[in-house]
């Protein structure tokens, strides 16, 4: 039997819209064609690119939030803000939506990051949290380490726009969301959402569902987003 495929680094953004009761998330149907989950419903997100590498970050990641991505030594620092700019630059290819605010952001001239350059923005990496990440089974074809990040969608700048890989795109209340055609990792993270939204928590999260698989069947933990008790303020 060959081996199963290295998972792939790869974030997704939950945003939220409204509060309470009447939040609403964003999600779209990935085309039948796809390679990933088609004809199901998910987050904006996809794959670590290269050019999410090294650029600079005057909007840093919360305390919390970058110990949610930093999961074991070999992920550093350099690499928790390439995921949170995956996440970013994915949800505005998907859906058209920034999550940036003025600040100086120096960029390549050419690429998805020169959208947000020329306008003068940069993406805000202190709007996000951590809600969890999953490991996709060994046998899938295509296996991904994704990290999932929760933002208000009141930090977002940009129309929403229909797009090619993204279809059936808008803002589904919670309630319904857990209704359409989603695989597992999208469902528990759904119902971690209207969990976190009914205890009336931001994106200051303190803790983070990790979703692994014994063979074809889902099995969540939960990991703390908080530092070591020795290293919290009394």
């Amino acid at each position: 039997m060959p081996p199963a495929p290295k998972p792939r680094d790869a974030a997704s953004l939950l945003l939220l819209k409204g509060s309470g009761p009447e939040a609403s998330i964003l999600m779209g149907r990935r085309p039948a064609a796809s390679s990933f989950a088609p004809d199901f419903f998910v987050f904006p997100g996809g794959k670590l690119e290269p050019h999410d590498h090294g650029l600079p970050c005057p909007f840093p990641l919360r305390p919390e939030t970058e110990r949610g991505l930093r999961t074991s030594a070999s992920v550093s620092a350099e690499t928790a803000r390439a995921l949170a700019n995956a996440a970013i630059r994915e949800t505005y290819e998907e859906t058209g939506l920034l999550l940036a605010r003025p600040g100086r952001f120096p960029s390549p001239a050419h690429g998805p990051w020169h959208a947000f350059s020329r306008r003068g923005l940069a993406p805000d990496h202190s709007a996000l949290g951590m809600i969890g990440r999953a490991i996709t089974p060994r046998k899938s074809p295509v296996r991904f380490h994704a990290r999932f990040l929760l933002a208000d969608a009141s930090a977002t700048l940009g129309q929403l726009r229909p797009n090619e890989e993204l279809l059936d795109l808008a803002w589904y209340p919670l309630d319904e969301a857990l209704q359409l055609p989603a695989i597992d990792v999208t469902q528990i993270l759904l119902r971690e959402v209207l969990e976190a939204v009914r205890n009336g928590l931001d994106h200051a999260l303190p803790r983070r569902a990790f979703i692994r698989y014994r063979g074809e069947t889902p099995m969540v933990r939960y990991e703390s987003n908080l530092p070591p008790a020795d290293q919290r303020d009394d």
